[in-house]
């Protein structure tokens, strides 16, 4: 199923945010696509924000995964721009987290093809202009 959205400024992201997670009602993972600066971040910092993390949300370029805590659950952010193959995301233990019905949300989740379930929602962000984004949603 393929939804799409628009997003005309950046504080549509919350917006956005709430309209996927409700879309998505049962799905955990979420796949976000996009080129370097597309808004993956600022986009996963708004589904944190509908999920009730009160803390910063800051992207794990260097750790690969943070976790925040929402109102009633656990949440992983995941950022794989910098692994060089899927042995990495193995050593920090991704299946564990995929596995454990928590939110994940991924930012570069081509490097690790092989390893997304197949339920996982994937997200594509697409900027066509400076402050426009058009979005689309695979479920």
């Amino acid at each position: 199923m393929n939804h799409l959205l628009s997003s005309e400024k950046e504080s549509d992201n919350l917006r956005i945010a709430k309209k996927i997670l409700d879309f998505c009602k049962n799905a955990r993972v979420f796949a976000f696509y996009g080129n370097l600066g597309a808004g993956k971040t600022t986009l996963i910092k708004r589904f944190c924000e509908t999920l009730g993390v009160t803390e910063a949300v800051t992207s794990p370029t260097f750790n690969l995964v943070n976790e925040y805590l929402g109102e009633s659950e656990t949440i992983y952010h995941f950022d794989f721009y910098r692994i060089k193959s899927e042995i990495e995301a193995y050593d920090i233990g991704i299946e564990e987290y995929l596995d454990s019905g928590a939110y994940c949300f991924i930012e570069w989740p081509e490097k690790i093809p092989g390893l997304l379930p197949p339920e996982a929602v994937s997200i594509y962000i697409e900027v066509t202009d400076s402050q426009r984004r058009d979005i689309e949603i695979i479920y």
